[in-house]
């Protein structure tokens, strides 16, 4: 008996909603400040984006597949893509944001020009350079590993148990 009084009450409103005054456009999105003399701290844009997938590869429809597969997320879900900030990317990365983490990188102020081989790369976004190495530092390094004298973990192992079989030996 309720569900047939709850039907005959239920109206529809089709009136037309009044505009609220004060809102500032961004593109096809309005937004109202809190405070009206408020302004938006400047930004700008990170050059890269890290793209790592969160959902499941299968049971998607073929063309969230096909984007996945042009950014090279198809295979295992610990992968990660790094890829530009450019308009067409960021309309591919917009029909999949339900089945992937986008993180932006910051890169460091000033990038060296040579091809540096100690980057790391974090989950946070944040991609660290370590300082080159002193080549004096480097030399020195290098001959304490070749040095013939310098006992590395197979000879001292040996030789400990050579003395532990052979204790009398002189």
């Amino acid at each position: 008996m309720s569900r047939l009084m709850n039907f005959l009450i239920q109206t529809r409103n089709y009136a037309t909603k009044p505009k609220k005054i004060g809102g500032v456009r961004y593109g096809l999105v309005t937004y109202f400040p809190r405070h009206p003399d408020h302004q938006d701290p400047p930004i700008t844009p990170t050059k890269l984006l890290m793209v790592k997938r969160v959902k499941p590869y299968k049971g998607n429809p073929y063309w969230h597949k096909r984007i996945l597969d042009i950014l090279k997320l198809d295979n295992i879900s610990s992968d990660i893509a790094v890829v530009k900030n450019t308009p067409e990317i960021c309309a591919q990365l917009w029909t999949i944001k339900h089945l992937v983490k986008i993180t932006p990188i910051n890169l460091p102020e000033n990038l060296p020009d040579d091809d540096s081989k100690s980057t790391v790369l974090h989950e946070n976004g944040d991609f660290l350079l370590a300082p080159r190495v002193d080549p004096a530092r480097e030399r020195a390094t290098e001959e304490h590993l070749n040095n013939p004298k310098r006992l590395n973990r197979d000879i001292l192992c040996y030789e400990l148990r050579m003395r532990w079989l052979n204790p009398y030996d002189t």
